[in-house]
């Protein structure tokens, strides 16, 4: 298989954790994701194991969020080295939280995780242009979000 396993796990890693909001049970979605993946050899063959893995993590994280009593934790956050770090971060945090939950699961998948916009659609059931579409308006309104704080 050509896909690096290690920067794979730390990416379906994030995308677990942007979806639960928990690292142990991120933890332990990200680890049933990639055995259920290794389970299912024919998957492998098909040259498209980034899409089989997101869909494996995306339908574990939904039916794990259904099973889960909603209770808010605090944020992980590391510790900025200075007060303009810290703010940016804050800003930036403040204005994705205001996003959509499809937008943000958008910027993840597109800029942080960097997916590419055909395996998104795949994975979202809506075509590439749509993904696009969507991506573009979703960081309109980001930048949008973070001129009204000045961080733009």
């Amino acid at each position: 298989m050509s896909m690096d396993v290690e920067e794979q796990y730390e990416k379906i890693y994030r995308y677990c954790y942007f979806r639960l909001h928990r690292r142990e049970l991120a933890e332990d979605i990200t680890q049933e994701t990639f055995l259920r993946f290794y389970a299912q050899d024919h998957y492998q063959e098909t040259g498209k194991a980034l899409r089989y893995l997101y869909t494996i993590a995306r339908n574990l994280c939904i039916d794990t969020y259904k099973k889960q009593p909603e209770e808010p934790l605090p944020e992980e956050m590391e510790q900025p080295d200075n007060t303009e770090t810290l703010l940016t971060d804050l800003a930036l945090r403040a204005a994705l939280q205001q996003l959509d939950t499809e937008q943000q699961e958008l910027l993840l998948l597109r800029y942080v995780n960097e997916v590419p916009m055909a395996d998104i659609g795949v994975m979202l059931g809506i075509s590439r242009f749509a993904v696009y579409r969507k991506t573009n308006r979703a960081l309109k309104q980001l930048r949008t979000l973070l001129r009204e704080e000045d961080f733009v």
